[in-house]
């Protein structure tokens, strides 16, 4: 039998994306790399698929350079001309849509559907954008001198540099890209090493598109590698605003790398979500919210629900109603349209999730469904619900990036908030109410503290139009929708004298 999947002749479809068994894993307008070898594997079989050349620090140096010098073509092409650009890059993503989803699939582990539906966020931004592309701007604003104009002026910053999490090794991407590109910046990429594919997949229709349109392949750099070259996209001055999507922890240390340099960071981080159900809350909501919230993605989100705080008069039915639900959900290979729940994307990741079960056992906690690894190749686990728990046990203060639901039983509102914004972290949150007063006071500014508030729909499935991020630990940042925009642009207030006196502001007298 082949050693790697794509020899194989199932996989055959892989080489439509111009995946090879080697793979070159840099880009700046030609492909190259001159460092480390990474084997990418299936989390449904962990069978390796595909071999990838990493960047060294060399081909680092050569990239950013060429994407520099690639800027400054770009930054001259105006801006609705961009947006036709990144246009025809979400055109050319639907006509690879359910190929690229099932590369999604088969290499970062979540089910088709997951896979298309990611794929479909970068169209769907890019199609947001090309609207952008036509009203970035800033206002004209009321000088209180006379024969003066007061104006906004805002310009690309111009390299962003784009670090990904395996987790949505598309998405995330795109939600930066296509806005990056339209503002007039250029981007420079590095993805998680274990979906290198993905990368490299993805690079090859953005560089189409822009060799079509006789535009440098730069503009849009790819350079695959680890922590080194993240460290270095850190340091580098060249770097005018870095992206990062990943842990508190790392996210941490890019931070204050970046701040140390006085460089701009956009920081998408953990989230330790939570859904607040109360008495009144319509159960034929609730139920469903919480399951593909809390199972959705094998519960590798950042907006995966972790913690489910319900009233105590209806926290035993629920509990019954959701373990009957758990039981229900189909396990299986991601690829298989019946299926709703995948693997783990890595071997560390199912170890994490045996550590987290057996310390929520040992706080107190008991597993009233899952907690066991699957007897079956890959990295499956069972999703798991846990009850029994304090609201401020360390284990539920804790994010583990895995599907464990922690269910809490409240009495009152003001206890249901407070622990909702307990945690170092600050994403998505949501309540379940009828109560048109709850609902605003939740809103409101002693209500939830994350940066995505909802009411009655899940913590997860953020649509594109609006900002996305989070407050505290999540970092603060925001990437796609709203004006999101700005983080990707230089603001300058200029006033400009077209008369032939010079008064002074403040109505200053200087003679």
């Amino acid at each position: 039998m082949a050693s790697l999947l794509i020899q194989r002749p199932q996989y055959a479809w892989l080489r439509e994306l111009g995946l090879q068994e080697d793979n070159e894993g840099v880009y700046h307008g030609s492909w190259g790399g001159h460092g480390q070898v990474v084997t990418t594997y299936c989390p449904a079989n962990n069978e390796p698929i595909a071999r990838v050349r990493q960047a060294s620090l060399e081909d680092y140096e050569e990239t950013i350079k060429k994407a520099k010098e690639a800027w400054k073509v770009w930054a001259d092409i105006p801006a609705p001309k961009r947006g036709e650009i990144v246009r025809q890059i979400g055109d050319a993503l639907r006509q690879k849509i359910k190929v690229l989803g099932s590369l999604v699939s088969l290499e970062m582990g979540k089910i088709f559907v997951e896979g298309v539906g990611e794929v479909q966020e970068y169209i769907d931004i890019c199609d947001y954008a090309v609207g952008l592309s036509r009203m970035i701007g800033g206002p004209v604003l009321p000088s209180e001198r006379p024969g003066h104009a007061l104006i906004e002026q805002w310009n690309p910053v111009g390299l962003v540099g784009i670090i990904t999490a395996f987790n949505f090794p598309v998405a995330v991407y795109g939600w930066n890209n296509a806005i990056a590109m339209i503002c007039g910046n250029a981007c420079l990429w590095k993805g998680a090493p274990t979906t290198s594919l993905i990368s490299v997949a993805v690079t090859k229709i953005v560089a189409k598109v822009l060799e079509d349109n006789k535009v440098p392949g730069a503009v849009c750099s790819l350079i695959c590698g680890g922590a080194d070259i993240g460290t270095a996209m850190a340091k580098d001055e060249r770097v005018d605003l870095l992206s990062f999507t990943g842990s508190t922890k790392v996210g941490k240390q890019v931070a204050l790398t970046v701040q140390e340099r006085f460089g701009r960071s956009l920081l998408e981080l953990g989230g330790n979500n939570a859904i607040v159900a109360f008495e009144d809350a319509d159960l034929n909501l609730v139920i469903p919210s919480a399951l593909f919230a809390a199972v959705g993605t094998a519960g590798q989100r950042c907006t995966t629900l972790r913690r489910l705080f319900l009233h105590e008069s209806i926290h035993d039915e629920v509990v019954e109603k959701l373990a009957k639900a758990y039981a229900q959900v189909c396990i299986g290979d991601p690829w298989d349209s019946n299926t709703l729940y995948g693997p783990l994307h890595t071997k560390e990741a199912v170890k994490m999730f045996l550590e987290a079960v057996e310390q929520a056992k040992q706080q107190g906690g008991s597993v009233v469904h899952g907690g066991k690894v699957l007897d079956r190749p890959g990295n499956y686990v069972e999703p798991t619900i846990v009850t029994g728990l304090p609201h401020n046990a360390s284990i539920v203060q804790t994010e583990t990036f895995a599907p464990i639901l922690y269910v809490l039983k409240f009495k009152a509102e003001e206890e249901a908030f407070a622990w909702n914004n307990e945690v170092k972290q600050g994403l998505s949150s949501s309540i379940f109410t009828k109560d048109l007063g709850r609902i605003f006071r939740w809103l409101g500014p002693k209500g939830s503290d994350c940066g995505i508030v909802n009411v009655n729909i899940p913590t997860s499935g953020a649509e594109i139009g609006g900002a996305f991020g989070g407050e505290k630990h999540t970092g603060g940042g925001r990437e796609s929708g709203s004006d999101s925009w700005k983080l990707y642009m230089r603001r300058s207030t200029c006033t400009i004298n077209y008369s032939k006196d010079l008064p002074l502001a403040q109505g200053i007298k200087f003679h």
